[in-house]
């Protein structure tokens, strides 16, 4: 009872005592609105992703081996293909990528070798990037600011958020499909910028932009820079991620690296004095400063054209990480606030109708032992209404269907059990030997009915998702306190009214 006041009261009010319970029901997306998104992790870029990691461990390898090599590339979305000069035995290198690659198959090839990610590594790798993605996706939503998301995973590669009562659905989802891959890259000086902007990337390098100014509705510059490939730092290493403000009282973001990650960015900087480091997010330049001196304490900054909002959202990527691999939205629904408020008064209407003709039915028709049904109907909403407020748990309009049906339920229930009563009545039995038989027919047949009941509902707690989940939730909540009030509860009450006011005969 406690535990339902403050939802039956509409919230929490003033004078509510702090010891007493405070939660109230939490309203699915269905009655509260807000957004609903399929999302679609791009698996295949994350095995890509992988393979061009194997790109360096290759040539590191080798190195270590010192044994030369022409070229190492990716080839496809799984394959390194390494081509060796002609006085290199093949061999030696075959060798040393089955010893220090294992979970790959490495193979000879009429130029050189190859290194191709077995079928398990590449099944790994994918249920890893959905599993990382959901974990990434929640940390950044919490961070956010949203309460109670749903995330679920659907399939092999999808999926499901729902977001409820979400005010700014465009900034979210551009939170949740942000890559946010941080990377610290030296700018190739000596490279020839002018035939990369024609075309002539080195092999080596890559060709990005940094973005400057564009503020007050101004257009942005865009500034090319020609990068090394090679990424020397990235943002995996992170511990913290904070907005902060500048000497001109423009927004940045500070970040602060482990204790591995700042003694690498101790010896990267320590190693390029006087050369510019690049400061790279989802390939895009934000900044690529001079090194003056060794930066040590594990510190950096993120400076560019940021708005509050900005820089807030970056610092919370940020401190989440990176995904996996992209993310795209497959199916966008936004449910308006309007619409689940109509949802509930016309869920409550529907509920308040039905169980007034129910109540008064009963009542006529049972007379005293109806009415002590009815009280054991309301209790039983009480209870549904206490054990999903203290659950947290999302009542769903589906969930409020399922209160409804939860009334007919009980209501059967006690019908049994009048029947019974009555039918041992007829037969001449006193009213307490009429309780105990009619309470012992019913039962196995009160029993099989709610345990049928309950084993479909966790069956579609199981496989179903968002609204049906709710009314799964509500319906098993309601199948073992529609149990306790009619077996246990009404049978209390019959007998304290017995052994209280001497009843001879039963009211029905």
């Amino acid at each position: 009872m406690v535990y339902s006041l403050p939802t039956l009261m509409g919230g929490v009010p003033s004078w509510w005592p702090a010891w007493l319970p405070a939660k109230t029901v939490y309203r699915g997306l269905d009655l509260q609105g807000g957004l609903y998104l399929l999302l679609n992790v791009e698996t295949d870029k994350a095995v890509e992703q992988a393979a061009e990691n194997l790109v360096d461990e290759v040539r590191l390898a080798l190195r270590k081996g010192k044994l030369r090599y022409q070229s190492i590339k990716r080839e496809g979305r799984d394959t390194v293909d390494v081509k060796l000069p002609a006085d290199v035995a093949k061999a030696e290198v075959i060798k040393i990528l089955k010893d220090d690659f294992r979970n790959s198959v490495a193979e000879e090839t009429p130029d050189g070798a190859r290194l191709r990610l077995s079928p398990k590594e590449v099944i790994d790798l994918r249920k890893f990037a959905v599993d990382q993605s959901i974990q990434t996706i929640r940390s950044r939503i919490d961070q956010f600011g949203v309460s109670e998301p749903s995330l679920q995973k659907q399939g092999e590669e999808r999926i499901l958020l729902q977001l409820p009562g979400l005010n700014d659905p465009a900034r979210a989802k551009t939170l949740i499909g942000r890559t946010a891959r941080l990377e610290f890259k030296l700018v190739d000086e000596k490279g020839d910028l002018a035939a990369a902007l024609a075309g002539n990337v080195p092999a080596d390098d890559q060709l990005l932009y940094e973005e400057r100014g564009g503020k007050k509705g101004q257009k942005p510059v865009r500034q090319p820079l020609l990068l090394k490939k090679r990424t020397n730092l990235t943002g995996d290493l992170l511990t913290d991620a904070r907005v902060n403000f500048d000497q001109f009282g423009e927004a940045m973001v500070s970040i602060t690296f482990n204790h591995q990650g700042a003694r690498k960015f101790a010896q990267l900087t320590g190693e390029h004095v006087g050369e510019r480091m690049a400061i790279v997010l989802d390939d895009k330049v934000y900044s690529a400063p001079v090194l003056r001196e060794k930066i040590e304490g594990g510190r950096a900054q993120i400076t560019g054209n940021f708005t509050m909002e900005d820089a807030h959202d970056l610092a919370i990527v940020l401190r989440a990480g990176a995904l996996p691999a992209p993310v795209t939205i497959l199916e966008e629904r936004t449910v308006g606030p309007t619409l689940g408020s109509d949802s509930i008064n016309q869920g409550v209407h529907s509920s308040l109708i039905g169980g007034f003709f129910v109540i008064l039915f009963m009542g006529i028709y049972y007379k005293g032992l109806g009415w002590l049904a009815n009280i054991a109907v309301v209790f039983n909403i009480f209870i549904v209404l206490a054990v999903l407020a203290a659950l947290q748990a999302a009542l769903t309009l589906p969930g409020i269907a399922g209160v409804v049906l939860l009334i007919g339920i009980a209501v059967d229930a006690n019908v049994l059990i009048i029947e019974r009563i009555r039918e041992e009545i007829r037969l001449g039995k006193s009213p307490y030997a009429a309780i105990d038989q009619g309470y012992d027919k019913a039962f196995m047949t009160i029993l099989d009915s709610h345990v049928t009941t309950l084993a479909t509902a966790m069956i579609l707690f199981q496989f179903g998702t968002g609204p049906v989940r709710g009314f799964a939730v509500t319906l098993i909540i309601g199948i073992v306190s529609s149990l306790f009030t009619s077996i246990t509860l009404t049978r209390m009450m019959l007998y304290y009214i017995l052994r209280n006011r001497r009843v001879q005969k039963l009211s029905l």
